[in-house]
């Protein structure tokens, strides 16, 4: 735990992924070799509110390689392919679900490709899947004016409520934006723990609503995926991920300003 837990980030999976979607899917072989890589490594995994749960004391203690697999948006290749690859190997994960990009009646339209459906999330949900919220139309939530930006955390949370049961816990940032007033945002409308992403190991001391996520590409090779998992500086492999990060957080609070949007 010294070196951080690695938070894995994943969105779609899927043989042919449409081409907005293809950099950042992932082959479903290449999924379940990854989990069966975890799984020869002693890697333990955890849900995101496990993980939160551990770290504020109420839990008991964490395992000794903790490792969380988290996916983005709600793609239907995560029930299609993810879920039987987990149920072998007997992992539990959290989804985020972009609600207004779900097929259903909170249907927004804008999805980047196939999305699961509300029965899907439900049996997602029965076999230990934790449900989370990445918003309702999946915004760069930092350019967002007070009033919309709590309405798509709040709408998220609310969707995810009367269609499982039980509010969500767990959030993870659209593209992995946020800032001050962006948390306090997630965190007024119930949401006790959210994910950036950063591409380094989380920490405790990132805070609940600052968690760091590593992300997996299709690009990612098996060498690349065991680095993220065992390297003692693994964000050292996203060098040009987190300049150009750093370069856009720029432009983004340039926006902000040209709006009148303050950072909070």
């Amino acid at each position: 735990m010294s070196t951080g837990v690695p938070i894995l980030m994943y969105h779609a999976l899927a043989h042919r992924p449409a081409r907005s979607v293809r950099a950042l899917s992932v082959s479903p072989d290449a999924f379940a070799e990854q989990l069966a890589l975890l799984g020869e490594r002693g890697f333990t995994p955890l849900t995101t509110a496990a993980l939160a749960a551990v770290w504020r004391g109420g839990a008991g203690r964490p395992p000794a390689r903790p490792v969380l697999i988290t996916f983005d948006d709600g793609y239907e290749g995560v029930h299609r392919y993810a879920l039987p690859a987990l149920a072998r190997q007997g992992f539990p994960a959290t989804l985020f679900v972009s609600t207004g990009w779900l097929r259903g009646r909170y249907d927004e339209g804008g999805a980047p490709d196939t999305m699961l459906d509300w029965d899907q999330v439900r049996e997602l949900a029965a076999v230990g899947v934790e449900i989370g919220g990445h918003s309702h139309t999946h915004p760069q939530l930092d350019q967002l004016d007070d009033g919309r930006l709590g309405y798509e955390a709040a709408r998220c949370r609310d969707i995810v409520a009367a269609e499982l049961g039980t509010p969500p816990l767990s959030f993870a940032y659209p593209y992995g934006y946020s800032t001050r007033r962006v948390r306090h945002a997630v965190r007024s409308a119930g949401f006790t723990q959210s994910l950036a992403v950063g591409n380094t190991r989380a920490h405790r001391t990132q805070g609940p609503y600052a968690l760091q996520r590593l992300t997996v590409r299709r690009s990612t090779t098996m060498a690349e995926f065991e680095h993220l998992l065992t390297a003692r500086s693994p964000g050292r492999a996203f060098a040009i991920d987190r300049t150009l990060t750093k370069g856009y957080a720029l432009v983004r609070a340039a926006r902000r300003a040209a709006r009148g949007i303050s950072d909070g």
